[in-house]
C-alpha cells in the first residue's frame, strides 16, 4: 500500500471479488467446495420447483475413487416418498414424534436472521417437517408460524438459564411443555467445532437475541466448552430423565460430533446401568457446521459422519440399546442420494443444515460470521435482510423437502423396497479403484446385536470398550495396540 497505493487497491478488489469470480467463472461443476455447482444447483432447482433432470448423462467419473451408487431391483416398486415418517420416542417417553425423514438442522436466531428463521419455520409448518431452534433459544420468529420445533439445549441453556448461566428448571418446563415443542435435544457438540463452545460479541446481542436467550443485551455471551449440569456419564443420563420429566414425557436426545469412542461407549454403558433410555441420537458430521468456526476445528477435530454414524450404529446395536434409541444424521446432507447414504449406514432420518439454507437463496459467499451475507440469510443487518421475503422462501423451504423426499420414494423403489427403513449397507457400493466395485457391510465393520456384552473381545472396539466407564468420561486405560496400563479412574 506504502509503494504501490493504486496496484495495491486493485490487489484488494480482486481478494474481495475472488470468492464470486471462482465461483461463477473458474470453478468447474464438480469441483467446488464445500458444496460444488452440481449439488448446489440440485437444491436450487428443487426449491424453486423446476425441472432438476439432466440430459446426456452424468458429469460424474464413475471409475473415480469417490463414485457411490445403489443398486436396483427388476421389480421396482412405485413409491410416494413424501409419505415417509418415523416414529421416535421409546416405553419411557409419553408423547412420541413422528418425523419427517428430512427436517431442518440446526440453525440458531442470531447466526441466521429473524426472517430466515419465520422461513424456515413457515416452510416446516407448510410441509409437515420439524425445525430444530439451534442452541441460542426458542425467539419469537420460531413461533410465527406453528411449525414443529425441536428445541436444541447447549452448554449455555439459552432459553432456561439463571443469571447465572444455570439451568434453571421453572423456565424449561414452560417453553418444553408448549405444544409446539416436540422433543428436546441435548447438545454436547456439534459438527463446525466439537469441543468449542460459541461467543457471540456483545454488539451482535440486540434486544430481540437477549429475549430469546436471557441474556443482558450488549454483553458478551459466552457458552461454555461441556455442561455444567453434569460431569459423568450417568449423571447426562439422569440429566435426560429430568428433562423427559419437566417436558410432561416428551422425547429427550442426545446431539454429538462424535469424539474419544470410550465416551460414546461409556453413555452406553450408563444406559444399561441406571436403565434410563434416551429417545434418540442425532450424530453430526464434522464436515456440517453454519456458524463459524475455528478453522483447526473445522478442518481437523471430529469424526466425520459416515465414521461417526457408523460408531454411533455400532455402540447401541452392540449394547442391545438400538431398539430403544433412534438415530438421526446431520452434515452435508443435501439430496436424496445423500439421504439414501445415511440411512443404509444405520440412520432413521436425516437433518440439513446448508442445504436449506440453500432453499432461502444462500450463495455461499462465506460472510456468515461478519454480518454482511448478501442474500439476508445469515445476517441481523435489517437493510440486508430486506430481499428475503418469508412468504417466497418458506414456499422454496417446503418445495425443496418435499422434491427430495419425492425422489427419495423412487430410489427406494426402485431398489423394490418398500420404505427406507430397509435400506442395509448392501445396497450401498463404493468405487474402489477403477476395477473394483465394493459393497460398504464390506468395508466397514457392523456389529451383531448384543456382540459388545457377550463378545466384546472379538469385536473391533474391545480395547475401547475396556476403557469406557458409566462413572467417568475419561478413560479407565489407554487405547492402542501396545496400551494395556490401567489408569486412575475420574
Amino acid at each position: 500500500m506504502r509503494n504501490y497505493p493504486i496496484l495495491a487497491h486493485g490487489r484488494w478488489i480482486s481478494e474481495e471479488l475472488r470468492p464470486f469470480l471462482r465461483q461463477y467463472i473458474v470453478e468447474g461443476n464438480l469441483t467446488g467446495r464445500p458444496f460444488n455447482r452440481h449439488q448446489r444447483s440440485i437444491v436450487y432447482e428443487r426449491a424453486k420447483n423446476t425441472v432438476d433432470s439432466q440430459p446426456f448423462g452424468s458429469d460424474l467419473d464413475f471409475y473415480g475413487d469417490e463414485y457411490e451408487l445403489t443398486t436396483h431391483s427388476m421389480a421396482a416398486k412405485t413409491l410416494d416418498g413424501t409419505k415417509f415418517r418415523t416414529r421416535i420416542g421409546n416405553g419411557q417417553c409419553k408423547q412420541p414424534y413422528d418425523a419427517s425423514l428430512l427436517n431442518v438442522s440446526a440453525m440458531s436466531f442470531g447466526s441466521l436472521s429473524g426472517k430466515a428463521i419465520r422461513a424456515l419455520n413457515k416452510g416446516a409448518e407448510m410441509g409437515g417437517f420439524y425445525h430444530d431452534t439451534g442452541e441460542g433459544g426458542l425467539s419469537e420468529h420460531h413461533r410465527a408460524y406453528n411449525g414443529d420445533l425441536v428445541w436444541e439445549l447447549g452448554t449455555g441453556y439459552f432459553g432456561c438459564r439463571d443469571r447465572n448461566g444455570r439451568f434453571d428448571p421453572g423456565l424449561f418446563r414452560e417453553t418444553a411443555q408448549s405444544d409446539q415443542v416436540k422433543m428436546v435435544e441435548i447438545k454436547l457438540s456439534q459438527g463446525a467445532k466439537p469441543g468449542h463452545g460459541g461467543v457471540l460479541p456483545g454488539a451482535k446481542v440486540t434486544p430481540e437475541i437477549a429475549r430469546a436467550r436471557q441474556i443482558e443485551v450488549g454483553k458478551e455471551c459466552v457458552s461454555p466448552g461441556s455442561h455444567p449440569e453434569f460431569d459423568t456419564p450417568v449423571g447426562l443420563m439422569e440429566f435426560v430423565a429430568r428433562l423427559r420429566d419437566l417436558s410432561d414425557g416428551k422425547p429427550v436426545g442426545l446431539k454429538l460430533c462424535v469424539g474419544h469412542p470410550w465416551e460414546l461407549l461409556a453413555v452406553c454403558k450408563a444406559s444399561l446401568e441406571t436403565g434410563i433410555r434416551p429417545d434418540f441420537i442425532v450424530v453430526d458430521g464434522a464436515e456440517g457446521g453454519t456458524g463459524a468456526a475455528p478453522e483447526e476445528f473445522s478442518d481437523n477435530v471430529g469424526l466425520p459422519l459416515r465414521d461417526g454414524l457408523i460408531m454411533v450404529r455400532n455402540a447401541l446395536v452392540g449394547t442391545g440399546l438400538r431398539e430403544d434409541i433412534s438415530i438421526g444424521a446431520s452434515g452435508k446432507v443435501f439430496s436424496a442420494f445423500s439421504m439414501a447414504n445415511n440411512l443404509a449406514l444405520g440412520a432413521d432420518w436425516c437433518n440439513a443444515a446448508r442445504a436449506f439454507m440453500f432453499s432461502l437463496g444462500c450463495v455461499m459467499t462465506k460472510r456468515c460470521h461478519t454480518d454482511t451475507c448478501p442474500t439476508g440469510v445469515a445476517t441481523q443487518n435489517p437493510s440486508r435482510q430486506r430481499g428475503l421475503v418469508i412468504d417466497d422462501k418458506a414456499e422454496r423451504v417446503y418445495h425443496f423437502q418435499h422434491n427430495t423426499l419425492k425422489r427419495l420414494g423412487e430410489l427406494v423403489g426402485a431398489a423394490g423396497l418398500d420404505h427406507p427403513n430397509e435400506l442395509r449397507p448392501h445396497h450401498l457400493y463404493h468405487r474402489q479403484g477403477p476395477n473394483a466395485l465394493t459393497t460398504m457391510d464390506r468395508i466397514h465393520h457392523f456389529l451383531e446385536p448384543n456382540a459388545l456384552i457377550d463378545e466384546p473381545e472379538s469385536t473391533p472396539y474391545a480395547e475401547w470398550w475396556a476403557a469406557a466407564s458409566p462413572d467417568t468420561f475419561k478413560a479407565l486405560r489407554e487405547t492402542g495396540p501396545s496400551h494395556h496400563r490401567v489408569i486412575a479412574r475420574g
